[in-house]
């Protein structure tokens, strides 16, 4: 099996930020294998993850890698992402078949989609709400200590829609005690991540009013047994999960021992949200705008209409 991997870049079409920094332009790897199948991954710095060492890791990886053997040798991350979709990519091409078929699963149906607003100042933050105010879901971005103002100017500029925050471990449980009843207040449907992974046993005594989802908290399947009592979602992305193959056993674990399930991404192309749009079938929250945050993207692009973002044609992938 040849494996060729390549750096793309998309420029955003506008600066996307977090409470951790701000970016102009989505960074990728594109996994190639034997010329047919493909899949993408961004490396996240916040689990120390560069382009470089992603590729190193994609390049170590043996001339005789099948898609079983990859869950061993790679650890869940982007490298392994990126390997494992372009597997599954591979196998539906060879077959002439869709992946949902090669799994057994019904075709996926098009499903609503959060858009998220970075982080920024009260009144841009406002004005960016009112922008996309018939969204059928919006995301905020917050994590810094003058959120409940940006809050309040989202809430004027989409008073409608349906929100969910997603705080990027910027909080304390002090902080998120206060904030509590005014994200119920103000109809926050679910917050994501509030205290930082590894900092976070404070959310099993502190009362969660409203829907707590672990992010950075929750990678794979391992991740599971420390969740519980903390958190009432686990947030799902193929990138910390290591592909699709990880992704959807957790999907089902988490469901049976009781969690809600969310579907996130990076900011990426169309190419990295094609695998999750098998995942995203049923779950409580959809988060895969990555494509809608870009300025370009891959030829044949998911569609995203009223109906939300919809699976995608074979030639993009699967």
């Amino acid at each position: 099996m040849q494996i060729e991997v390549t750096q793309d870049v998309f420029p955003l079409a506008q600066v996307f930020r977090i409470s951790r920094g701000a970016r102009t332009e989505a960074h990728v790897l594109t996994v190639t294998l034997d010329g047919i199948g493909r899949g993408e991954c961004v490396p996240y710095a916040r689990y120390e993850e560069t382009l470089e060492s992603v590729t190193a890791q994609i390049r170590g990886l043996p001339a005789d890698v099948t898609r079983e053997s990859l869950q061993e040798l790679l650890p869940a991350g982007a490298a392994r992402n990126a390997v494992d979709c372009a597997f599954w990519d591979y196998a539906a091409k060879q077959a002439g078949k869709r992946v949902w078929d090669i799994l057994g699963l019904p075709a996926p149906l098009p499903e609503l989609t959060a858009f998220t607003l970075s982080l920024d100042t009260p009144d841009a933050m406002e004005i960016q709400a009112a922008l996309n105010s018939k969204r059928a879901l919006l995301k905020i971005k917050l994590g810094t200590p003058d959120d409940m103002a940006r809050l309040e100017a989202v809430r004027r500029g989409a008073p409608d829609v349906p929100i969910i925050v997603d705080a990027n471990e910027g909080w304390t449980a002090d902080v998120y005690a206060d904030l509590a009843p005014h994200l119920i207040r103000l109809g926050v449907q679910m917050v994501e991540q509030p205290l930082p992974a590894g900092d976070d046993d404070m959310l099993s005594e502190i009362a969660r009013p409203l829907p707590v989802c672990a992010d950075e908290s929750c990678h794979d399947r391992a991740s599971l047994p420390a969740l519980k009592g903390k958190y009432d979602m686990v947030n799902v992305k193929l990138d910390k999960a290591g592909g699709l193959t990880e992704a959807l056993a957790l999907k089902h674990e988490a469901q049976a021992e009781g969690f809600g399930f969310v579907v996130g991404c990076m900011v990426g192309s169309s190419l990295a949200m094609a695998p999750a749009t098998i995942l995203a079938q049923g779950v409580a929250f959809t988060d895969l705008d990555g494509p809608l945050l870009l300025a370009e993207d891959r030829e044949t692009p998911l569609l995203y209409d009223d109906h939300g973002v919809h699976p995608p044609a074979a030639t993009l992938w699967g």
